[in-house]
């Protein structure tokens, strides 16, 4: 399914792109989250490898590590891999302050070149490996609370202003249950990491769940759709609906 409106961008999968009625919204912040392993990063390589197959640039800032050559040759196929490569900068942070000094080269690059997506894979990993060990310092933790409300906040502006879709993805953490809770069948609640912060300034969220193999991805917020799931899988060339021949 090719996605010929203005305002959303193809997710790069037939079944993605239908799911989302046309894809991505282009003027805002679509935040991916779940637990490890369960394709965020596989979604954040689809629309990537998409949008740069077409000759289009991509800004991809990578903090986990998880962007991979040969998942995006997979993805392009290998006649055009190295060509598609050349239109995606990328950019890898290794802590909290340089995502910061990223940011700033983010909006640099704005400058001299014309992005048609800008990727954030693993936005609250540098920052909540900052915040772990700045626990005791409520001073400290306010500031980088700050700093990633500011980080947020631009790239809303960049999405709105410049018609740039944002797409990010985020980790979980889990609620505590007692001893009881548990013997009674609660489930845990995976909660976004950086809280408030995410859920305010992404104007859609979609999360990820991994359970014993069944990806399932549900939209739990959105301008014009409602809640709704998504039973997937993952496959060479990307993504599909769970038991697509």
């Amino acid at each position: 399914m090719e996605n010929n409106s203005r305002n959303k961008i193809s997710a790069g999968s037939w079944d993605l792109n239908k799911w989302l009625f046309g894809g991505y919204d282009k003027d805002i912040i679509t935040t991916i989250y779940g637990p490890a392993g369960c394709g965020k990063t596989n979604f954040c390589m689809l629309v990537a490898a998409s949008q740069a197959k077409k000759g289009n640039k991509v800004l991809f800032i990578d903090t986990e590590g998880g962007f991979s050559v040969e998942r995006f040759k997979q993805l392009i196929g290998e006649e055009d891999w190295k060509k598609a490569l050349e239109n995606v900068l990328l950019l890898k942070p290794t802590n909290f302050e340089e995502q910061w000094e990223a940011f700033g080269q983010l909006l640099k690059e704005l400058k001299t070149n014309s992005f048609s997506v800008i990727i954030v894979d693993g936005m609250t990993m540098l920052y909540r490996l900052l915040i772990a060990e700045s626990k005791e310092d409520k001073k400290k933790v306010d500031e980088i609370n700050s700093r990633l409300a500011r980080q947020m906040r631009m790239l809303a502006e960049i999405a709105r202003k410049r018609n740039i879709p944002v797409i990010a993805t985020n980790q979980v953490y889990y609620e505590f249950l007692s001893e009881e809770e548990l013997m009674a069948g609660k489930e845990k609640t995976a909660n976004m990491v950086g809280g408030d912060i995410m859920k305010y300034w992404s104007k859609c969220i979609i999360e990820i769940k991994n359970n014993r193999g069944k990806r399932t991805a549900v939209l739990k917020k959105h301008r014009s759709l409602p809640e709704k799931e998504f039973i997937f899988e993952i496959f060479n060339e990307g993504i599909r609906k769970k038991g697509w021949l």
